[in-house]
């Protein structure tokens, strides 16, 4: 399918249907810039109502225009829309870009409409950027296919937008500032092709460099997310997302919804898939220009080197006050600076080079910076003063290798202007401003730590998980039927429990003897709680009271428990009080979730008690979780740093909160009935953690058996259904089962029984690294576009990989590649040919269409596995054959 959008942004041919010679019209401005542009394709104008157009012979359908058309551009009113589509179809046109608007004004006629366009697309194979867009600016090839006034520089980067009028804005500074593209596109209502779409297409493309996204809003997100987390290790994405509010938690039911709004899980998301995300349209620039020049930081320990204290000042104080670190210089940096520094230097960092600098005492401060091993990044700024000349520091800052990233902030206009020239010819990113170039750094640093996470290989889970998936959901199932869609407290802890989330022990009583009698029973202090389905902030209605110490307290506390919960709550139906041990411990934790509108659940880890939302110190994270995706969301809150043990007190066990976090996702992803859960408090010290209390929504819309497992998600989770048991000829049993981001060091150990000649079939070299970096892109897979079945034996108690079979899916899920390789000791016993049964499976049951595989020629058992299954050769080149096997066709005939 990436063909047909080469069609549409690498056209040869172009139909301009709405075509004009009115001026200030859409098909004016079209056909207009279709040929004042250095375009070198043929433009056909298609008109009825005009023999000829801009000196043109104008046709008056698409099916009269004598050529083949690779692109029609559609610029006529929204209602002829349907029809041109099917002409352009009949056409056997390539691909549409539809600029018309009008269709969201025509209301359910406009809904319409919107649907016989994709039918009619679908039917005729043709993909549809637009309708209501600006267009797109391919400057390449001196293409642009849009009504805006100017034509985009050509450049590395591609710009995607929702917005057609920010396009033009932006297409009008970059001409000003020099900013290049790749591609510029308008993507507009997306009736067809999305975000995902260009993600994949722009990802692939040997001319885009980096892809930058304004987005208003997804109507997919598990395409968008997969596409992102394919492209983003390679291409960096830069994304800047209007329209961040509240609104999404005014109707929460829970502290978690209060906290998870639509924006946090659209940042959740992105920084999940790699994303760079940005708060202006500045930065978005910034950002692209600052990845094209410099390398990423490994840290985020900045130094500054300035000719004037304020500035320097300036710039520490947005770094600390953003989570950036003033580098602390070494002795030998401090001794060294002494050496070459005038005495009444700084003496730190920022190193201040005094307002008489050369471009000497410049560079020998820069130079140390880049030496120190405590620095990660340097920042050079630089006032107009008499003695110092902003050319010749900007000349001596240019020189040289540099294996951290530079920045530069030349303050000032005319004075600075030709220094800021020459830093920009020589790739130094450089800012008016302080902060600005301070912002850069610290952005591209969390740019390098969301990358890390898509690279970092996770530990096992500290034990094996054992859920009651199938109590869990009779629970919840047996709540919808009974038309009740909150969860009293003992059944939400019951429900945690079915996932090894452990509770304290505890009873609801119905008067105020048994609470007594009971507290008695289990030792005071105890805990006493309202008991009510309908309630959902116990302490907001005098519904909880801690630290019982007496039968006489129990008493009295149920009663006011009891006589608070009827007079705030009057329509409630109450169970009664529950009554539990008091439980004492340090921390206090929450951790939830709320199913978004668009991301679907969304786990949200932090601070917890009743001032939860005062704090607001919580981070979130998407399903599903392994150890070190945990982590990172752990990491990334304030009470992390007391967790681990502050000023003396003792650390709680982070895997532990680790693991709990796991066990908390899969519990989402088992159980798509879920809005919203609080766990709050989770309470946790040394000795381990309990939920005291537990709150969970039920999704008042869901429908059983109304989507696909996991569909409710946006990542793709283990398949776990993808397992079975193989007994090979020598009689060892191997697992078949998809690959795993921990596999890693399987993977890496089993290359040391791979002998050339299969690393030869397998990557056609003799020769293949199984570094961190190429195993995390074997191990850590996306299996909505790809699957990789492992087969792992055990000798002598160690788990060892025996070989793996891949089909890598294009973003279509039309066809796959297909690649396997087996380790020498397990060569002839079966396994190749039942690693390929299984895998092809697969992609039956998945609906690929066409499976491809290159061979060497002289890798005969291969050819005859495959020979077997019905691939034929479809082209041959040099000493390798590609091989094809029709799936579709297969189904057909077996139909």
């Amino acid at each position: 399918m990436v063909h047909q959008l080469e069609k549409i942004f690498r056209p040869k041919s172009i139909a301009a249907i709405g075509a004009s010679d009115q001026e200030r019209t859409v098909g004016n401005a079209l056909i207009t810039n279709l040929l004042q542009s250095n375009f070198k394709g043929k433009v056909y104008p298609v008109n009825p109502g005009h023999p000829s157009i801009a000196g043109l012979k104008s046709y008056r359908k698409v099916q009269d225009i004598p050529d083949a058309i690779d692109l029609a551009i559609i610029a006529t009113r929204a209602n002829l829309v349907p029809k041109i589509v099917e002409q352009c179809g009949k056409a056997s046109v390539g691909g549409l870009l539809i600029l018309s608007a009008g269709f969201s004004e025509a209301g359910e006629a406009g809904k319409r409409m919107y649907k016989e366009i994709l039918r009619l697309a679908k039917v005729y194979d043709m993909r549809v950027v637009g309708p209501n867009c600006l267009g797109f600016i391919n400057p390449s090839i001196g293409l642009n296919a849009s009504f805006a006034s100017g034509m985009a520089i050509p450049g590395k980067i591609a710009f995607i937008s929702q917005s057609g009028a920010l396009c033009t804005s932006i297409l009008d500074w970059s001409i000003d500032q020099r900013v290049g593209f790749s591609h510029f596109v308008s993507i507009g209502s997306m009736v067809d092709v999305d975000f995902a779409d260009l993600i994949d297409y722009f990802g692939k493309d040997p001319r885009t460099t980096s892809i930058l996204i304004y987005l208003e809003g997804l109507k997919d997100a598990r395409r968008f997310m997969s596409a992102a987390r394919a492209f983003a290790r390679n291409k960096p994405i830069i994304l800047l997302k209007s329209g961040k509010s509240a609104a999404g938690a005014i109707a929460s039911l829970s502290h978690t919804g209060a906290l998870a709004g639509n924006d946090a899980a659209y940042q959740a998301g992105f920084q999940r898939a790699g994303i760079l995300q940005v708060d202006t349209i500045q930065q978005l620039f910034n950002m692209a220009q600052a990845l094209a020049m410099q390398p990423l930081p490994r840290g985020n320990r900045l130094a500054i080197v300035s000719n004037a204290g304020g500035p320097g000042v300036l710039a520490t104080d947005f770094l600390i006050g953003n989570e950036g670190i003033l580098a602390p210089l070494s002795p030998e940096t401090m001794e060294r600076l002494n050496q070459v520094l005038p005495g009444h230097w700084s003496h730190n960092n920022p190193i201040d080079v005094l307002g008489d600098a050369d471009p000497r005492r410049y560079q020998e401060a820069i130079q140390a910076c880049l030496d120190d091993d405590n620095v990660d990044a340097i920042l050079v700024i630089l006032t107009p003063q008499d003695v110092t000349d902003p050319v010749d520091v900007a000349k001596v800052f240019i020189a040289g290798e540099k294996d951290k990233p530079v920045f530069a902030c030349w303050m000032g206009e005319q004075e600075v202007q030709e220094g800021r020239e020459i830093l920009e010819e020589g790739n130094i990113p450089n800012y008016r401003y302080p902060e600005s170039a301070v912002d850069v750094f610290l952005r591209m640093y969390q740019y390098t730590r969301n990358l890390k996470l898509l690279y970092e290989t996770p530990p096992d889970v500290p034990e094996s998980m054992h859920f009651e998936k199938v109590l869990a959901r009779d629970l919840l199932r047996n709540i919808i039927n009974s038309r009740r869609f909150q969860l009293t407290e003992q059944e939400a802890k019951l429900l945690l429990n079915y996932y090894d989330i452990p509770t304290p022990s505890g009873k609801v009583v119905q008067s105020a003897d048994e609470a007594a009698s009971y507290a008695s029973e289990v030792g005071f202090p105890v805990v006493m709680k309202i008991a009510s389905q309908d309630i959902g902030h116990k302490t907001d209605v005098g519904g909880v009271a801690l630290d019982i110490g007496s039968e006489i307290a129990s008493k009295e506390a149920f009663r006011t428990i009891i006589s608070n919960g009827r007079t705030h709550c009057p329509g409630a139906h109450i169970e009664g009080v529950r009554v539990e041990k008091m439980i004492d411990k340090k921390y206090e934790l929450l951790v939830g979730t709320k199913k978004d509108s668009t991301f679907g659940p969304v786990i949200v880890f932090g601070s917890g008690g009743v001032l939860v939302e005062l704090y607001k110190d919580t981070n979130m994270g998407l399903p599903p979780l392994n150890m070190a995706l945990a982590k990172r969301i752990i990491e990334d809150t304030k009470v992390y740093e007391l967790l681990q043990g502050y000023r003396g007190m003792p650390p709680v066990d982070i895997k532990a909160v680790q693991f709990l976090l796991v066990k908390f996702a899969y519990l989402l992803m088992d159980l798509p009935e879920i809005q919203e859960i609080d766990i709050n408090p989770y309470v946790i010290d040394e000795k381990g953690g309990l939920a005291l209390d537990a709150h969970v929504v039920l999704d008042e819309n869901f429908v059983y058996d109304s989507m696909p497992p996991h569909g409710h998600l946006v990542i793709s989770p283990y398949p776990t259904q993808y397992q079975r048991e193989f007994e090979m000829r020598n009689g060892q049993v191997a697992i078949l089962r998809p690959i795993r981001p921990e596999d890693e060091p399987l993977e890496r150990a089993m290359f040391d029984s791979v002998s050339k000649q299969s690393l030869y079939y397998r990557f056609f070299s003799y020769s293949f690294d199984p570094s961190h970096d190429a195993l995390t892109r074997f191990t850590q897979i996306d299996y909505d576009r790809e699957m990789a079945i492992v087969a792992e034996v055990e000798e002598n108690g160690i788990k060892k990989m025996a070989g793996v079979v891949r089909a890598i899916n294009d973003a279509w899920q039309n066809s796959a590649e297909y690649a396997i390789l087996v380790a020498d000791p397990w060569q002839n016993q079966g396994l190749g040919s039942v690693l390929t049964d299984f895998i092809l499976e697969i992609s039956r049951e998945r609906g690929i269409h066409k499976i491809t595989a290159e061979v060497l020629n002289n890798n005969s058992h291969m050819s005859h596995i495959l020979g077997k299954r019905g691939f034929s050769v479809i082209e041959q080149y040099g000493d390798e054959a590609v091989l094809e096997l029709d799936l579709k066709n297969e189904a057909e005939l077996a139909f």
